[in-house]
């Protein structure tokens, strides 16, 4: 109980500033030219803007925060918790133009909010010590489910006009960052690491390739659309749904699972994924506004 009352909170903490860096890397993707998805020269172009520069401060403070969650409480917790990141968007978006937040985004984050708030008071997910990354066939298997999923969703950015284009390129980073998600909470599970010992583990490598790439992918969808709250609701819906599905796959997590809790559940996360895709369709409005 103890380590929920700590772990908690960083997570929120860590929702917070994953808000506002987004905002920041939003504004700053409009700055400089569009680029293809998966081009590094964008990352390079971005250096030079200065509010991206601040956005990859607070971004490092998140994933700092996010890692001593993690560290503390189940992967299935620390997820969902991040979806009020949006929220912290939202408002702070509407700071920046100087205007009242429109109610019914408000009224959409708090629905949102209130599927988090059910799917997490029924699920009651706990910690588990699953090693299921540390076998070759269980982590090629994610290796392969990650590469299937992100080549599917380049392939639609190709494919899809511009006006669709955002969602694919947030669906390939939201299954990023969950995956890296995964992967943090399995070394936190690792007996007697330390320091030095991290680098003895493949995740700490993949971890290296996956944290730029997600990054890039997010940024790739800023550009694509005309405001960022679609693609921000798209990695923010994906990546807990995604962690959700390691911890119970190969982390041992566990939650309750009883027929009702069941219902409860699906109907959680349900207004979670409706509340965000009404967001994302109302956004382009508020923003012609």
């Amino acid at each position: 109980m103890g380590q929920l009352v700590v772990g908690a909170p960083l997570a929120l903490c860590a929702a917070a500033a994953f808000g506002a860096s987004s905002l920041l890397q939003f504004q700053a993707s409009r700055k400089v030219p569009e680029e293809r998805a998966g081009q590094p020269r964008l990352l390079v172009r971005l250096l030079r803007v200065r509010g991206w520069r601040w956005s990859a401060v607070l971004a490092a403070m998140a994933f700092a925060l996010q890692v001593a969650a993690l560290s503390l409480v189940p992967l299935i917790l620390v997820q969902p918790l991040l979806v009020t990141g949006l929220v912290w968007y939202v408002l702070l978006f509407a700071a920046s133009h100087h205007r009242r937040p429109d109610p019914r985004i408000l009224l959409e984050t708090g629905l949102c909010l209130l599927g988090l708030g059910l799917f997490l008071a029924v699920a009651q997910p706990t910690r588990g010590q699953g090693q299921g990354l540390n076998t070759f066939g269980s982590a090629a298997l994610l290796v392969a489910a990650l590469v299937l999923a992100v080549s599917g969703c380049l392939f639609g950015a190709v494919k899809l006009g511009r006006k669709w284009r955002p969602l694919p390129l947030a669906l390939a980073a939201g299954v990023v960052y969950g995956v890296t998600a995964g992967l943090i909470s399995s070394l936190g599970l690792q007996p007697g690491l330390h320091i030095l010992g991290v680098f003895g583990h493949w995740q700490i490598y993949a971890l290296a390739v996956l944290g730029p790439f997600g990054v890039l992918l997010s940024q790739n969808a800023y550009q694509a659309g005309p405001l960022g709250a679609p693609a921000l609701a798209t990695i923010t819906v994906t990546d807990p749904l995604v962690s959700i599905a390691i911890g119970l796959l190969w982390l041992d997590e566990r939650i309750v699972t009883d027929s009702w809790a069941v219902l409860g559940e699906v109907l959680g996360l349900a207004m979670v994924v409706v509340a965000v895709f009404l967001l994302a369709r109302r956004a382009p409005h508020v923003a012609d506004a």
